[in-house]
């Protein structure tokens, strides 16, 4: 008997032993995507390509990492697009607005290695950017974040309330280190998020942990929340526990679930409902003055887009 026990431990520990060295070899590549599978970084497809008007953008990010970006403006005839670049096409349309898609470094042509500490600078640089511009209303920039852009729009909004107007969070994660239990089950045990269960002993190899969770009880803007119910990668109980922790310090928050959304498609399955919910969360805590392309949404989502 003790002999089985002792195989058995030894087998469990292996296991564990096992994930902690692929977590820590290969975690960047699990958090951050830079290429589409099946495509390549210099995928060809632009705004110019799919007629829409647009601004090449570089920025230098504090630590002068060379990042690229687009200004997509709005404009009366906005038609044809393809790929993932259909969604800003209805943005645009839906919404008239304009939009500001930032790569972060890693993504695209823009440079460097992505990391939690340098895409931080990359979305500072890329507010500050907006911030300065004079071709826009500068009090009605609102960050939308998706996945992995949710963590990053989440703490940008935090470390700047008085640039940001407000925030939309689609299928955002609580944490990375949450997420590690959600690829492989057998980590939750050893690392997890300030919520989970567990002696967590093994969070000081998650070199990325993106806290949402802790970060966003503490944004002080209005947030909408956007879940999609058959998210297939992240769990929709994630953004359920983001709403409550915000709406527990924060009296501007909306939560609108969409049951037959998945991760990367809920704005598809929402149809018009999921941008009637976005349009009346930018009248009431952007609304537009006198210029009608005056109002600009940052947008990040887990692509680096």
């Amino acid at each position: 008997m003790v002999a089985y026990l002792n195989i058995l431990l030894y087998g469990v520990g292996g296991i564990v032993f096992t994930g902690m060295a692929l977590l820590v070899a290969f975690q960047e590549r699990l958090v951050y995507v830079p290429v589409v599978p099946g495509l390549t970084k210099s995928y060809p497809i632009t705004p110019a390509r799919l007629r829409l008007t647009y601004e090449d953008v570089w920025l230098r990010s504090s630590d002068g990492v060379r990042l690229h970006a687009w200004f997509i403006k709005l404009f009366p005839d906005c038609r044809d697009i393809a790929h993932r670049l259909e969604m800003v096409r209805i943005m645009l349309q839906k919404l008239q607005c304009n939009v500001f898609m930032l790569s972060y470094r890693g993504y695209g042509a823009s440079d460097g290695s992505p990391s939690q500490h340098g895409i931080t600078k990359d979305a500072q640089a890329a507010l500050d950017h907006l911030c300065q511009r004079n071709d826009i209303d500068t009090s009605r920039i609102v960050v939308f974040g998706r996945s992995l852009g949710g963590a990053v729009g989440a703490l940008l909004t935090r470390n700047n309330p008085d640039k940001v107007a407000g925030i939309i969070l689609e299928n955002t994660f609580t944490s990375i280190l949450d997420m590690a239990g959600v690829l492989l089950p057998f980590l939750k045990w050893v690392i997890g998020g300030s919520g989970a269960k567990g002696v967590k002993i093994l969070n000081f190899v998650v070199r990325s942990p993106w806290n949402t969770i802790d970060v966003i009880g503490e944004v002080q803007r209005p947030i909408l929340f956007l879940s999609g119910l058959q998210d297939e990668m992240v769990p929709p109980s994630h953004m359920q526990m983001l709403y409550a922790k915000a709406a527990a310090h924060n009296k501007e928050c909306i939560f609108v679930d969409f049951p037959s959304g998945m991760h990367m498609d809920t704005w598809l399955a929402g149809g018009d409902h999921y941008w009637a919910t976005i349009q009346q969360f930018l009248e009431k805590y952007a609304p537009r003055n006198d210029e009608p392309d005056s109002s600009s949404v940052t947008s990040h989502d887990s692509e680096g887009r």
